[in-house]
């Protein structure tokens, strides 16, 4: 079976779409309460560390962002070895 967490976002963004219909909207409805208990769906809670790295990088070379922001990702890249 595919990520469950894809298919429930994936029916919830049904669910929000005005172009689709009232029947494809009732679909998504009775998967989302019959299969996912309601679109709740549990999280793995693990994280790839080369995205994380990868967003923290991104932080400390934004010049959007202020520079405590910064500081924390660096200091987050430095235990993670980065």
């Amino acid at each position: 079976m595919s990520n469950p967490g894809n298919i429930v976002g994936g029916h919830k963004a049904n669910l929000n779409n005005p172009n689709t219909s009232e029947e494809s909207k009732q679909h998504s409805k009775d998967v989302l309460e019959n299969e996912f208990a309601g679109g709740n769906v549990e999280k793995s809670g693990e994280k790839n560390p080369q995205n994380v790295a990868g967003g923290l990088k991104a932080t400390v070379n934004n010049p959007q962002v202020s520079q405590e922001a910064k500081d924390s990702a660096q200091d987050r890249l430095k235990d993670m070895g980065q």
